[in-house]
């Protein structure tokens, strides 16, 4: 089973009298205990692996079946909760229950459930293109008759939502070995790439965990309202599309991301900016200034109120 382990623990004392703390999210913990809502899931997970062994005929109407997906429009939303075989259905259940728990007490169950609804539906569409993409270029006709569940694109989402939150947790991936969060999301995708040439049947989960990784990045870098900030979007650098890779692919990874700044950026960046952190000065400045404009405002305003009452006093003796 996968445990989390912060390679820090937060720490517990107060800030000191006068010190200031704006402009610094809080500190994201690990959770202690599996939530109620990825309980839920998990049922949901188990009960469709149950229903396929009860039904099997169901899986033409859940699972994403190219030649087949036209008609049945309503697979592309479906496919991502159906899981083939019981190792699929065991190890999705324990990755949403050990992934979710340090994710939805930051988020909050109506973003979580979001963000699950999303990526998998997202990730089915993308998976019936390449489908249907990969038969028109090789001809083979099993791209378009088998089906395609799971909900490995909502898990490849969740380590990229891992890596935004908690960078520095350690994922135990075999007995000693373990990865740090914000490396999770470059090491599936090489070890997807390489399995795909080894095992041709795997190259069906391929897409799916790409499209999980980048949709989820996409969401969380540019639309989704951040819980920490308040602000819409994480645009630091410590999220930005080349730290999802190694240093020596900066090359390669740059032009792309300076693309999609320049796509999205401008439309989903926050029109209210906070104060900058980094300039202490500046930002001290400005309190001082609002702060003096406050004052101002509520002595004048005093000075109002202590003026009607004598003006009104006065015409009463008249």
């Amino acid at each position: 089973m996968m445990e989390s382990q912060p390679l820090q623990e937060p720490t517990a004392t107060a800030p000191a009298a006068g010190e200031e703390q704006a402009g610094a999210p809080p500190a994201v913990v690990p959770g202690k205990e599996f939530t109620r809502t990825c309980k839920g899931l998990v049922v949901v997970l188990i009960g469709g692996y149950v229903l396929l062994q009860l039904l099997p005929s169901s899986l033409n109407y859940l699972a994403i079946i190219p030649s087949k997906t036209i008609p049945y429009v309503w697979t592309v939303f479906t496919a991502g909760y159906i899981e083939q075989v019981l190792p699929g259905a065991i190890g999705s259940s324990l990755g949403l229950l050990f992934c979710g728990k340090d994710i939805e007490p930051v988020w909050g169950r109506k973003e979580f459930l979001k963000f699950i609804i999303l990526v998998n539906s997202i990730c089915g569409i993308f998976a019936f293109c390449f489908a249907i993409g990969l038969y028109y270029v090789t001809g083979k006709e099993s791209f378009l008759v088998t089906p395609l569940s799971g909900f490995h694109g909502c898990l490849a989402g969740f380590l990229v939502a891992l890596k935004q939150l908690l960078p520095n947790l350690e994922l135990p991936m075999c007995f000693f070995w373990k990865i740090k969060a914000k490396w999770m999301p470059f090491f599936v995708v090489c070890f997807s790439s390489i399995m795909a040439f080894i095992v041709p049947d795997s190259i069906n989960f391929l897409p799916t965990l790409v499209s999980g990784m980048y949709v989820s990045w996409l969401y969380l870098r540019y639309f989704q309202r951040n819980p920490l900030t308040g602000l819409k979007g994480d645009p630091s650098d410590e999220f930005s599309f080349p730290s999802l890779f190694p240093v020596a692919m900066r090359p390669v990874t740059d032009p792309v991301a300076n693309l999609f700044d320049r796509m999205l950026c401008a439309r989903s960046r926050p029109s209210e900016v906070a104060l900058p952190v980094s300039d202490p000065t500046k930002a001290s400045r400005r309190r001082e200034r609002g702060e003096r404009v406050l004052e101002e405002r509520l002595a004048a305003d005093h000075a109002v109120d202590t003026e009607a009452p004598a003006h009104g006093h006065g015409t009463a003796e008249d």
